[in-house]
């Protein structure tokens, strides 16, 4: 999968790194040139120096072709418009911006960013998700955006592997629809365990899909 990436801080360069290593192409656009000059250096990816908010840049960097766009700079205000860039002007399939003041994360989602985020790991572990379809995958989203449908992965490593359903406190306006486990659909009661490899499906309120995957992934 092709990914831009705009920020190329201490995140954006974790997430360069670590999706190149997943055999994943990675573009990424960053104003500061002498920071531009490193990282073209240690990684293997397109560098671009220039600002991510600039439709220009944005295609120098390989926009239209692009999978998923990471906004993960240190500006609420420029991760937002990139992202409503990206979905609006080029209609890139998946959005993930950076939320550095929480209180901006309802903002982000109610202005079409896919997923906004505040966490580095959870970032990370969002996109990868999104690519793959594993770990992590947002299924849709209804009335009018105030809900979304996800499907979470359960790892080995998971906090909540081998717990009851009713030993998990879950976010607010979330809901477990089901887990799929090998062959067989069950329907989440109390008593339910949750097992390595099982397919959970819940439903949550917009911004709180981090949160879920914060519940059921690795302790971060």
């Amino acid at each position: 999968m092709y990914i831009i990436i705009v920020g190329a801080g201490k995140v954006g360069y974790f997430l360069a790194k670590r999706l190149i290593a997943g055999k994943h192409t990675v573009s990424i656009v960053e104003k500061d040139k002498a920071l531009c000059e490193d990282i073209a250096k240690e990684l293997e990816a397109l560098v671009i120096n220039g600002d991510g908010c600039d439709p220009e840049i944005l295609e120098e960097a390989g926009i239209k072709r692009a999978d998923v766009v990471a906004a993960v700079t240190g500006e609420d205000e420029d991760n937002l418009i990139i992202c409503q860039l990206c979905k609006e002007l080029f209609k890139v399939n998946r959005t993930v911006g950076r939320v550095n003041n929480p209180d901006n994360e309802r903002t982000f989602s109610e202005l079409g960013v896919d997923v906004p985020v505040d966490a580095t790991m959870i970032i990370g572990k969002i996109i990868e998700g999104e690519v793959s379809f594993s770990d992590f995958v947002n299924l849709m989203s209804f009335k009018r955006g105030k809900l979304s449908i996800v499907r979470i992965d359960l790892p080995a490593n998971s906090p909540v592997t081998n717990k009851k359903v009713k030993d998990v406190r879950l976010p607010q306006d979330s809901v477990l629809v089901s887990i799929v486990r090998h062959d067989d659909v069950i329907v989440p009661r109390g008593d339910t365990v949750f097992m390595t490899g099982d397919d959970i499906i819940a439903i949550t309120g917009v911004g709180n899909e981090s949160q879920l995957l914060a519940l059921f992934y690795e302790k971060l």
